[in-house]
């Protein structure tokens, strides 16, 4: 097996980096979101997450204190970070830069973009969108 070819490929490291993210708002936050969708764009990974919202922060926004479940949505955001940060970097095996998150109530869905310090090492990096310079 040649060096190249023990690389994963670009669909293989999304995946992973979507199971692995499912994996850690469950244990975290015991709350199985629905579909990840992972899309990596040179030295950036987006990240979307369906279904997001816990059932604490829902009953809040039912019940009218969408102030309080988007205050609660942020200091989870917060408190998942560092962890949400070490994955992506073992996952993808590159250092992250940033992180930046948000969550819609009204959609209960969560974005995140993390900004990597060099674009992660895949067998297929063609297929890997590059930004124009």
């Amino acid at each position: 097996m040649t060096q190249e070819s023990s690389k994963p490929t670009r669909g293989q490291l999304e995946r992973l980096l979507s199971q692995r993210l499912q994996a850690l708002y469950r244990d975290q936050l015991g709350h199985q979101p629905g579909k990840v969708t992972c899309q990596i764009f040179d030295e950036k990974v987006a990240l979307v997450i369906e279904d997001s919202i816990t059932p604490p922060e829902q009953l809040l926004a039912d019940r009218g204190q969408s102030d309080l479940a988007q205050k609660v949505r942020s200091e989870l955001d917060e408190a998942i970070k560092p962890g949400l940060k070490a994955l992506i970097e073992e996952v993808l095996s590159v250092c992250v830069l940033d992180l930046l998150s948000d969550a819609t109530l009204e959609t209960g869905r969560t974005g995140i973009i993390a900004v990597l310090e060099v674009t992660p090492e895949v067998r297929n990096p063609e297929a890997v969108p590059k930004i124009k310079k």
